[in-house]
């Protein structure tokens, strides 16, 4: 194993004991009125899909944000996130008190712990050896047999040198200059054999790389949370304690965690493959379509999409058993609604499941925050709106939030139940499948994202479709 290995732990530790000398000569106020004078709250996060990133539009997402950005309001201070390149630098930075605390998808370990206090456990994850289709699935590390690279100071690398002890034979290479997701791509790619990645990070790309596999796991489940430096006082360490209790008290931790992770669900390999083949192959004819649409009724074109990829395959001529039909597959009632003529001409369906979801949306309380709106409308796109109102009242008689996703779609299976569909205004639904349906648009959505973040920006072809756009639409 190559000296460069090695964990910088020396160097962690002088920086620490520097901080702690400076701290011990100086009487300041605890760290906490500090944060609160200074109106900042400094986090240490990476660029991650499981931790922080910009989204399309601008606005930041990731679940460590989303838990920073709580805390923050908490203390009722300003919060700035200081992103490191990779999980190296966020140690490093750390120890030298660049931040206050690190929210970046960090697993707790006994090394870790010399230097660094942890927070209650907010989510636990496996690590998983990975490789790709094609290469011999490894029955154990005595098995390897070509490239295995893993992030320099990382847990991974923390848990190979301690299996090195019973696998001598084991080597590896770590990377000081990628993250998870790069080497991902890496072992995709066959420029390397093998990784080791964090079980939350695998579900969360699996399905933008679908020749990946799990060859078997490195440990049981672990801990994630957040990392403060020893050589601080505990003042913001036991505020942010009484802050995780909070949220796991309320449930918002447990709406964070939906959120994010509560649409993967089991991975479909053929399922997978197929619709990315059908993003290359169909999506082009009807793209501007759906653009057109989504500009039309101020909606997010690639949401439409998938929505009609859950409906039809972007097939315009898709008929369903019971009788929708269409791109938008709208039933001969709505579309008379809509105003839809012809339901499987692509213009007059894809405008006139626009507009519909744009009426479901408006027609929800104006209290309902995003992302919960969004997908509550489409479950309703689904089921219908009055099917959704029974189980948001169901919802809110059984104590949950009516106005949280999450908790709505625990229980619109419900509405299939004659103890609890006597008891509502529409009657039986088959929720179930308004919530496999919602779960399904999510991953869709979530997939094309990331297809068309890869591909060059290129100047569309004209679309005669949009020459002949109904003026009635």
């Amino acid at each position: 194993m190559p000296d460069s290995a090695m964990p910088n732990i020396p160097r962690l530790l002088l920086a620490l004991l520097l901080s702690l000398l400076v701290t011990a000569c100086s009487k300041e106020p605890s760290l906490l009125e500090q944060v609160k004078k200074e109106g900042e709250l400094r986090v240490l996060t990476r660029n991650a899909a499981t931790t922080y990133y910009e989204g399309a539009d601008g606005s930041h997402r990731g679940l460590e944000y989303e838990l920073a950005r709580g805390f923050a309001e908490y203390l009722g201070v300003e919060l700035k996130m200081v992103v490191a390149g990779n999980v190296s630098e966020v140690l490093t930075q750390l120890a030298e008190g660049h931040a206050h605390l690190a929210a970046a998808g960090l697993t707790v370990t006994e090394p870790r712990q010399v230097w660094a206090r942890f927070t209650t456990p907010y989510q636990y994850i496996s690590q998983h050896l990975v490789y790709r289709i094609g290469t011999p699935r490894p029955r154990s590390l005595d098995d390897l047999d070509g490239i295995l690279e893993v992030l320099t100071e990382s847990s991974h690398a923390e848990r190979l040198r301690h299996l090195k002890v019973e696998h001598p034979s084991l080597e590896w290479v770590e990377n000081d200059e990628l993250e998870s997701e790069e080497l991902l791509t890496l072992v995709w790619e066959r420029v390397i054999d093998y990784t080791v990645i964090d079980s939350n990070e695998l579900s969360m790309n699996r399905r933008f790389y679908p020749e990946l596999r799990v060859a078997f796991d490195l440990t049981e489940p672990e801990p994630l949370a957040w990392a403060f430096p020893r050589f601080q006082d505990d003042s913001l360490f036991n505020v942010a304690q009484e802050y995780f209790a909070a949220i796991a008290a309320d449930g918002r931790l447990e709406q964070l965690l939906e959120r994010y992770y509560g649409h993967l669900g089991e991975f479909d390999y053929v399922g997978t493959r197929t619709y990315l083949r059908h993003i290359q192959q169909r999506l082009p004819e009807f793209r501007q379509l759906f653009e057109y649409a989504a500009k039309e009724y101020d909606l997010d074109w690639r949401l439409l999409a998938a929505m009609a990829y859950q409906e039809s395959h972007w097939d315009p001529d898709a008929v369903s058993p019971t009788g929708v039909r269409g791109i938008m597959m709208l039933t001969r009632a709505t579309a008379d609604y809509l105003g839809v003529e012809r339901r499987t001409d692509p213009t007059q369906s894809i405008m006139g499941g626009a507009r519909y979801l744009e009426r479901l949306l408006r027609k929800l309380p104006e209290r309902i925050q995003e992302p919960d709106r969004t997908w509550m409308a489409v479950a309703s796109y689904n089921v219908g709106f009055g099917h959704l109102e029974d189980a948001r009242i169901i919802t809110q008689r059984r104590g949950g939030d009516a106005d949280a996703w999450k908790d709505v779609k625990e229980n619109l299976p419900l509405l299939r139940k004659r103890k609890w569909y006597r008891q509502t205004k529409h009657g039986y639904a088959r929720g179930n499948e308004a919530a496999r349906y919602v779960e399904n648009i999510r991953s869709y959505y979530e997939v094309l994202v990331w297809y068309l973040e890869q591909q060059k920006p290129e100047e569309p072809e004209p679309n005669k479709a949009l020459e002949i756009l109904n003026p009635v639409l």
